[in-house]
């Protein structure tokens, strides 16, 4: 099994606030790899982070980290609020929330968001196995009548 470096989770957590969580689609490449695709990016040499996604009421999407121009370091996602939540501006809120959520990554688990995190009439909760070498977990936000908004899983760990 590969060892885990030890200033990878503090570079994902940084790489995470520097894009989607802290910067919505205003951290887009300007031309994206993949057509159609968002693209985010950080880099932090030796490191680099890559954010591809496709979608946004429902969504998939893959999380990449380079060390020295290797790839060491993968996360896949996919989710999205409920289907019959169409309203735009339903959605927006939603959103703007899962990122409030979202840049409260720590170190100690830095994959998505915190545990857990409560604002604004809603609940976001993250529940994650294993570490960052091999883990999988699932995120959901859900209003606080506990009525159900959206829901992420995700997978990944260290490449070998």
């Amino acid at each position: 099994m590969p060892s885990i470096p030890p200033d990878l989770a503090a570079f994902l957590v940084e790489a995470k606030r520097r894009t989607y969580a802290g910067l919505d689609d205003d951290a887009t490449a300007a031309a994206p790899l993949l057509a159609g695709s968002k693209q985010l990016e950080h880099r932090a040499p030796p490191y680099a982070y890559r954010d591809i996604y496709f979608g946004m009421g429902f969504f998939v999407g893959q999380e990449t980290v380079s060390r020295d121009d290797r790839v060491i370091w993968s996360m896949s996602y996919s989710g999205g609020v409920r289907a019959d939540i169409t309203d735009r501006s339903t959605l927006l809120e939603i959103y703007k929330f899962l990122r409030r959520a979202l840049l409260g990554v720590g170190v100690e688990e830095p994959y998505r968001g915190p545990r857990l995190f409560e604002q604004a009439g809603m609940t976001y909760r993250n529940e994650v196995e294993r570490a960052l070498d091999r883990f999988h977990g699932v995120e959901t936000i859900s209003r606080h009548d506990g009525a159900p908004l959206y829901e992420l899983r995700y997978s990944g760990g260290l490449l070998r």
